[in-house]
């Protein structure tokens, strides 16, 4: 990503917060760079195989793009089953006291001849917060596919379009990584205004850091693809500009609908539990009008479901939004537990809260007292344990005054530990020590680092 002119620090509201962390996770496996043209990639990759200190990825990181697969692409008539009791009560029981502000969908795989599945309030409404970015992942490649229905050309696209910053970005400080090939060092900031970037570097900063700013300009981009149509892959900057400033705002609200919205229900999911209405920056929205945004527990992991199919769009671009959900260095919120160190996360998170006067309570992020939103949709999969462990879990919460975060790190852990009861790995004989040679570590002045 080039950097023209920096942009203002602007100030946030501290009554509302648009919360999710500047630590949030990467994501896209780190052999992907020459498919995608993400820079990001090849700068992990680099580090990740010189082994410096302090940015070694966590085995289930570790997995090459060809190891990424739809693990329902032979069964395109799956159905999610009806709730296992035995399984919905454990869950349940997870929750204590607040169950009634949970929504959670949990499906295991790992057995997919028997799949199990538990729900509690799965068909409950909240709002998504940053997880509705999938829902502009999914209109991205499905404007994508409309535009360029030959794969080849389809990729050419997203790879080098290239996309440019305005004020639609205002505001957000969420911090993307900027590095270019030659670059020893990563470092971080903030979008700013001027910088340029390609479809798929914007998609991966929107889907990794959680960047609101990207997001903003992807739904922007995805009203211009569905304005011009096959004009799009040669339309300039200015001609975009052109367009999206003397358009009626009605207009421009219906295109975001059939752009965003839409592909919701063209891809057989239901639009009245699975809606991403409006875009993510305050600038964006008075450009673009939209309208609520909502989802249920059970209609995300439809939404899952149907990319492990294959089904969002097609086989292809199922398989790239699922290669977007990877982590591939920090975990945080629900991904964050020790015990899915060896686990391949596939994960998008994200919350919102709102905190108003009350006596003795001091208004902290992710503690909020009027609402405290925090989202959470994996598909965790350890694909070389034998048996495999593979299960997917949306958890929706609105818990007041909880540091929901670590709410939701502590029932990933636990829910794991089930899925881990009910598939028992099969004991492995102890290996035969290996005698080595010290070896003296050295010390790499000029090394890579972050």
């Amino acid at each position: 990503m080039s950097r023209r002119q920096p942009l203002a620090a602007l100030a946030t509201s501290l009554a509302m917060v648009l919360a999710t962390s500047t630590l949030e996770a990467w994501a896209y496996p780190l052999d992907g760079y020459e498919e995608s043209g993400i820079a990001r990639v090849e700068a992990f990759r680099i580090a990740q195989k010189n082994k410096v200190r302090g940015n070694v990825v966590p085995p289930g990181a570790e997995l090459k793009s060809d190891e990424i697969i739809l693990s329902l692409r032979n069964k395109p008539y799956f159905r999610i089953p009806a709730p296992d009791p035995v399984l919905t009560s454990r869950i349940r029981g997870l929750l204590g006291g607040a169950a009634g502000a949970y929504g959670i969908a949990v499906l295991d795989l790992s057995d997919p001849d028997h799949p199990r599945y538990a729900e509690v309030n799965a068909d409950r409404t909240m709002s998504p917060g940053s997880v509705g970015k999938i829902l502009v992942a999914l209109g991205i490649f499905q404007e994508a596919a409309d535009i360029a229905p030959d794969l080849e050309k389809r990729r050419q696209l997203l790879k080098e379009k290239m996309i440019v910053a305005d004020d639609i970005i205002i505001e957000d400080d969420h911090e993307i990584p900027i590095w270019k090939p030659g670059d020893k060092k990563v470092t971080r900031g903030p979008i700013a205004l001027g910088d340029q970037g390609s479809l798929y570097t914007y998609l991966d900063h929107m889907m990794s850091v959680s960047s609101n700013a990207s997001a903003a300009m992807l739904m922007r981009e995805a009203v211009l693809m569905e304005h011009f149509g096959k004009g799009y892959p040669s339309l300039t900057y200015a001609e975009g500009q052109a367009y999206l400033t003397s358009a009626s705002k009605d207009r421009l609200a219906r295109e975001l609908v059939a752009s965003i919205k839409e592909p919701v229900g063209r891809n057989g999911l239901d639009r009245s539990k699975l809606s991403q209405g409006s875009l993510f920056t305050k600038e964006g929205k008075k450009q673009i009008p939209g309208a609520g945004s909502y989802a249920s527990a059970r209609e995300l992991l439809e939404f899952l479901v149907k990319m492990e199919k294959g089904q969002l769009v097609d086989p292809w671009s199922s398989l790239e939004m699922k290669k977007l959900m990877y982590l591939t260095d920090r975990r945080i919120r629900y991904a964050a537990s020790p015990v899915l160190r060896d686990s391949a996360i596939y994960f998008k998170s994200g919350s919102l809260f709102k905190c108003r006067p009350e006596p003795g309570y001091v208004c902290e992020k992710y503690h909020g007292n009027l609402w405290n939103f925090m989202n959470s949709v994996a598909i965790i999969e350890e694909p070389h344990r034998d048996p495999p462990l593979r299960y997917m879990a949306v958890v929706m919460s609105n818990v007041l005054r909880r540091n929901s975060a670590e709410e939701h790190e502590r029932l990933g852990a636990q829910i794991h530990r089930i899925m881990d009861e009910l598939h028992p790995e099969v004991a492995k004989p102890a290996p035969t020590p290996k005698v080595e040679a010290d070896e003296e570590e050295e010390e790499d002045d000029d090394g890579w680092f972050f």
